[in-house]
């Protein structure tokens, strides 16, 4: 297992899924799994040294709210950690609540905060593959060929408006 997905509740696995598609697109090995740094703060300990001493090199973390899953799995592990937040239907402010809560970290304990919702899962897993490419030339190859595909796109795109 290269990779780590920790989700905060069951209904955030939808907004992640996109993050699963991409690492399989990639040939990374990983997991997604729920705990909560509120409920259940010694299940997410126990998962991250699990997850440690089966090779996990980089964590995922998702949440909505008070997004603190992020930071808690931060303090646990010196890997990386990159974190999600989640727009909730529970929450006026839109996903700005997670947001906040998932990029202030106090010195020391970085937590790599992308978008929210699907592109920010889409992009999590395209930044933990970046950082797992630095060791690993052949997963390089595969971002380099992704995107490639990318460009591709755009230009088959501008191609069919006639602006080739």
């Amino acid at each position: 297992m290269r990779v780590a997905i920790f989700i905060g509740s069951i209904s955030d696995e939808e907004k992640m899924r996109p993050c699963s598609k991409v690492l399989d697109s990639l040939g990374i090995d990983h997991i997604c799994t729920v705990t909560s740094a509120h409920r259940t703060p010694e299940r997410t300990l126990r998962l991250i040294k699990e997850c440690e001493a089966d090779g996990c090199q980089v964590f995922i973390c998702a949440a909505g709210l008070a997004a603190h899953l992020a930071g808690a799995v931060a303090a646990r592990t010196v890997k990386p950690v990159i974190g999600v937040p989640l727009s909730s239907s529970g929450s006026a402010l839109g996903g700005l609540d997670a947001m906040l809560a998932t990029v202030q970290m106090p010195p020391g304990y970085p937590v790599a905060t992308v978008a929210l919702d699907g592109t920010g899962a889409k992009n999590a897993a395209w930044l933990a593959a970046s950082i797992l490419s630095l060791t690993d030339p052949e997963l390089a190859g595969r971002i380099a060929a992704a995107r490639e595909g990318f460009i591709k796109d755009v230009e088959t795109a501008a191609a069919k408006l006639g602006k080739g």
